[in-house]
């Protein structure tokens, strides 16, 4: 039997690893193509020579996911392999059945055929569905780390939606490096809290020459924690694998790609935002952990909410700007800006509708279910143009900005503005403390500590 041509489904992150660690030198396939989803402006590219390896001398080009079944024919493809995250079963079987319908086979690798393993202890924080709390979790684990004179050494899931080949391995250990490697605002979200709290942070592409730059790192590696992204299970395999679910979206935990497999594969589960979701949805959310993982270890953490300047806030007419893709791929009406808001005292929450520039006012109208907040979309300097015109033009008091990072550093706003704060506070079950610790002495990184 020949090659099998192979077009892999993706969205600019795990379909490149997919293809970097089982298709690249693989001899028994031929990948024709790559589709692109979820993400603005990034089909009509290339997957470069300098990456793809000496079986694609001349690079592997990108489409956009609606000309799949046109691709199929077009290369007489034999398969093709899922590979992005945050979706609906209903979504994965629904492009199933256009791969299906076009003559194709579907498939999807698994952590079998795509984790990496590395020298260094790994602990992975995933979550079943965006905009969980998992950034929080992982800066937790990081600090709890660090306290105990730890170097943990960052590897953020990848969102490379810029040159490809520049982006191949990227090392953050300053704010500065945000702005050398032209960060998105998705990106800076991730990385700054990282580096402001004096902790290196790695991203990139290839994520078999990330791991070995992250081990041998010059500041030093004792711990390597796998920051995750959307909903995907880790790149790396983990000896400590935590997973964090949302009970504002009971249920979604078991229907959701690949956030069940995390799950499932889960050794702690933390229900997070038990402070401001319904009794009965925190039950429901820990009795589908237990029915599905039951020898995992379940806490149940508040999301504490601060803001900069409360006084901003109280009695004020307030435009909130929250976290984009929690919004729009995490499905979610709002985020924590809105609870400040809320808690505060606010006397209204504006609509931002009527004030919406260009590819804002487009992505409120794709994503219907938002509510009255915006979401601070940034994958280029157009969208980063359109959120700056739509908050400067709305008639309000104040601005909260709900999002992990400061917005005034990269967009000019005309008024007052607050930043909103989230971490992470255990309240039921074993704290990380204690399940760090236990890590630590499995590993025996104690004589690591600083006294």
């Amino acid at each position: 039997m020949g090659k099998k041509n192979v077009i892999i489904i993706g969205a600019a992150g795990r379909d490149f690893h997919n293809f970097n660690t089982y298709y690249r030198d693989n001899e028994a396939y031929n990948v024709v193509a790559f589709t692109a989803a979820q993400i603005p402006d990034i089909d009509d590219r290339k997957y470069p020579a300098e990456l793809a390896g000496a079986l694609y001398p001349d690079g592997i080009p990108i489409y956009a996911q609606e000309q799949l079944p046109e691709l199929i024919k077009k290369y007489q493809v034999d398969e093709c392999a899922f590979a992005y995250s945050d979706v609906s079963y209903e979504t994965v079987m629904g492009v199933s059945a256009v791969v299906n319908a076009a003559g194709a086979s579907f498939t999807l690798l698994g952590p079998n055929q795509t984790m990496l393993k590395s020298k260094k202890p790994v602990i992975s924080v995933c979550a079943v569905r965006t905009g969980t709390g998992k950034s929080q979790t992982s800066r937790k684990v990081v600090e709890t780390l660090m306290q105990q004179g730890l170097k943990v050494v960052a590897v953020r899931h990848p969102m490379p939606y810029g040159d490809l080949n520049a982006q191949r391995v990227q090392r953050f250990a300053t704010v500065e490096d945000l702005k050398k490697h032209h960060c998105t605002i998705e990106e800076m979200e991730e990385y700054e809290p990282h580096v402001a709290r004096g902790n290196i942070i790695y991203a990139g592409v290839d994520y078999a020459e990330i791991l070995e730059a992250a081990e041998n790192d010059p500041d030093g590696c004792d711990v390597i924690l796998w920051d995750g992204g959307n909903n995907d299970f880790s790149f790396i395999e983990p000896d400590l694998a935590i997973t964090v679910l949302d009970p504002h979206r009971p249920g979604h935990e078991l229907k959701y790609y690949p956030g069940e497999v995390c799950l499932r594969t889960s050794d702690v589960n933390i229900i997070n935002k038990v402070d401001s979701a319904e009794e009965a949805a925190v039950q429901t959310v820990e009795n589908n952990i237990k029915a599905a993982n039951p020898d995992s270890t379940i806490i149940k953490a508040e999301s504490t909410i601060t803001a900069d300047q409360p006084d901003s806030i109280a009695g004020k007419r307030v435009l909130i700007v929250e976290d984009g893709p929690t919004l729009t791929h995490g499905e979610m009406k709002l985020g924590a800006g809105t609870v400040a808001a809320e808690r505060l005292g606010a006397k209204e929450i504006v609509d931002p509708r009527p004030f919406a520039a260009g590819t804002l006012k487009d992505t409120l109208n794709k994503y219907g279910h938002i509510g009255n907040v915006v979401p601070a979309m940034g994958y280029g300097e157009q969208q980063l143009k359109d959120l700056e015109e739509t908050i400067n033009q709305a008639d309000c008091d104040a601005v909260i900005i709900g999002t992990p990072i400061d917005l005034t550093r990269v967009i000019s706003i005309n008024k007052p503005t607050t930043r909103v704060h989230y971490d992470l506070d255990e309240i039921d079950g074993p704290d990380l403390n204690s399940v760090l610790k236990d890590f630590v002495q499995k590993h025996e990184l104690s004589e690591k500590q600083t006294v």
